[in-house]
Formats: structure tokens, C-alpha cells, sequence
């Protein structure tokens, strides 16, 4: 896509992802209409940080619209133009999930569907949708694209999994062109507080006791913001419809590298307190990155030595006001 004159939707803009998406798609010259509903499953405060540099760019303008209100997404579908959507907006978290399973069907699931439908009655044929690697729960590794995820662990995979192929209906019935990008554990500057690098980054620095649940053998393959938000956006090239991995595509980082790099980085010794494993966890993930390099010419470019390193100075920069940040799970 060529950026003159084009008008992206974003939602879930002031989320973590779909900030970086924004900032990337205004920098390249993209007109971005964001939209939030601006909740408060974590600290609000991280939100409105985010908006706020948004905000800087003229070509960008904000709505406070929930995914899940049919009515306030019709009036602003009614009053622009859209030349793609990229559905960021997201309940996200496994363990929440088990706690509100109702939530998560309602945005991911509903909230999807009520975006299918608008993009059919305005004629709007191109829509990335945020997915995630928890559908490969149980699956041999590295997870391909062309396993079969039937089995969801977790209501927020669940949701997930029902976002998908709803949008393979409307692609099937109405030619809608989609790219489910699954998206494998990201971290980076103003990340996820609920998330384990933002909450180790805290913890370890203000010599506050780590909940590990587990041993810390378990391993993700941990991906950098920037090379998902530049993923996401190549996404919007025209695929017919495509499910494609975004991760790290290397051999996965343990939760003890994790924690021992970011000691180093902060000069600091980590107290860790052991929890068992929950069970509707993944004890590893990993990424089959080729159909990524060979569809959108993609691949990842932050080590996640490199990544750490930018994550931890961006926390240091706003200490002052993130030591007020709540990082406790719901």
C-alpha cells in the first residue's frame, strides 16, 4: 500500500501493539484514525502515556469507541474512509480469561464480528487481525501455521481461535482480503505491566520479590515490538486470506536467562519466590517464521539482547512515574 492519501483504522491504538502500529503508520506518512475503549485490565495511566504520543502527529485522530458497540463504530465508519483495518483491539491475558471468559468472547470474538460487518456494507475489503501463539498450546515446536489449534486451553486462545475463523467466513462469503498475524510474547518501551519482562524490570529493581510460577525453565520466543508493529503493517499487502506467525523464529529464551539478563542490565540481584505452574500456561513457544520472510519479506531484526537493553533505559527514563504502576495480575 502506498501511504499518500491512504486513512488506516487501528483499534485498540493505545494499547501496546497497536501504539507502535500507529507510531510506524504515521511515520511512514499513513493517516490513522485510532480508536480505544481505554479499560482499565491494567493501569490506565500507560494508556493515556501512549494516546499522548500519538497525539503529536497531525495525521492522527482518537475516538474513545469499544469494538463491542455496534453503533458507535457505525457512526465513525459512516464518517471516514477506511482503506484498511487493523484489529489490534484486544482482551488479552490467559489467566484473566479464566476468571471473565464472558469479556473476552465479547471483544475478541463479538467485537471482531461487528468490524466483518461494517467492512461489508462500506465495501472496505483489507483487515489484519491480531491473533496470538497461545492457539498452539499442546503442538509440537516449531508451531507452523498449518497445525491444527482445535484444541484452545484458555478462553482468551478460545476467543481467539472464534475471531479467526469468522474472519475466513466474511473472506470466504464476501471476498474480504485478511492476514491473521499470530503474535508470539512481545515486549519493548511502555509494554504490558501484566507482562513478565515489565513486571521483572519493577520487581527486580525495587528489590521486590519475583512470582515465578514454575521453575523458570519454561521459554518463550520473546519478540520486540518494533519487528511486530513493521510485521503487522507489511500485513496489509493483499493475501487472499493468511494466517502468518510473527515471532522471534530463533531458539526460545528461558525465564531464568530472562530474569539473569535483566539483572546485568540493572546491576541488581533478583528475589524470586516460586508459585506452581498454572496449568492452562505454555510451558514453551516457538516460531516458524518462513511463511513470514516468504509472504511479507519479514523477519525479525531486535535481539532480545538489544530489545532488553532499550526496554530497561525506556523504564529507567520514566521511573518517576512508573514505580506508581500497578503490575499485580487481576
Amino acid at each position: 500500500m502506498q501511504a499518500k492519501g491512504q486513512t488506516i483504522l487501528v483499534t485498540g491504538s493505545a494499547g501496546f501493539i497497536g501504539w507502535k502500529t500507529s507510531k510506524l503508520l504515521l511515520e511512514g506518512g499513513f493517516n490513522v484514525i485510532g480508536i480505544d475503549n481505554l479499560n482499565n485490565y491494567y493501569d490506565v495511566r500507560l494508556k493515556e502515556w501512549r494516546k499522548k504520543d500519538l497525539e503529536s502527529y497531525d495525521n492522527f485522530k482518537f475516538f474513545r469507541v469499544d469494538i463491542e458497540n455496534l453503533g458507535a463504530l457505525r457512526v465513525l465508519f459512516e464518517n471516514f474512509k477506511f482503506d484498511a483495518v487493523l484489529n489490534l483491539a484486544a482482551r488479552a491475558g490467559v489467566r484473566y480469561s479464566l476468571k471473565n471468559p464472558h469479556v473476552y468472547f465479547q471483544t475478541n470474538g463479538q467485537g471482531t464480528l461487528n468490524l466483518l460487518e461494517l467492512m461489508r456494507e462500506k465495501g472496505i475489503k483489507k483487515m489484519v487481525l491480531a491473533s496470538t501463539s497461545s492457539l498452539y498450546a499442546g503442538l509440537p515446536m516449531p508451531f507452523k501455521e498449518d497445525l491444527p489449534v482445535n484444541t484452545p486451553i484458555s478462553p482468551y486462545a478460545a476467543s481467539k481461535k472464534a475471531a479467526e475463523v469468522t474472519a475466513y467466513t466474511y473472506h470466504y462469503l464476501y471476498g474480504l482480503d485478511v492476514t491473521v498475524v499470530r503474535y508470539f510474547t512481545v515486549y519493548g518501551p511502555a509494554g504490558r505491566p501484566d507482562m513478565s519482562i515489565f513486571r521483572f524490570i519493577k520487581w527486580i529493581d525495587e528489590g521486590k520479590p519475583i512470582r515465578l510460577f514454575g521453575d523458570g525453565s519454561q521459554a518463550r520466543d520473546f519478540t520486540y515490538v518494533d519487528d511486530i508493529a513493521r510485521g503487522t503493517i507489511l500485513s496489509m499487502k493483499n493475501v487472499g486470506y493468511e494466517i502468518i506467525n510473527l515471532g522471534g523464529g530463533k531458539n526460545p529464551t528461558t525465564i531464568k536467562e530472562l530474569i539473569s539478563k535483566i539483572e546485568k542490565l540493572l546491576n541488581k540481584k533478583a528475589v524470586i519466590e516460586y508459585k506452581p505452574f498454572h496449568k492452562a500456561d505454555m510451558k514453551e513457544t516457538w516460531a516458524d517464521i518462513e511463511k513470514a520472510e516468504k509472504i511479507l519479506g519479514w523477519k525479525p531484526k531486535v535481539s532480545i539482547d538489544e530489545g532488553l537493553e532499550k526496554t530497561v533505559k525506556w523504564y529507567l527514563e520514566n521511573k518517576k512515574w512508573l514505580k506508581d504502576i500497578d503490575v499485580e495480575e487481576k
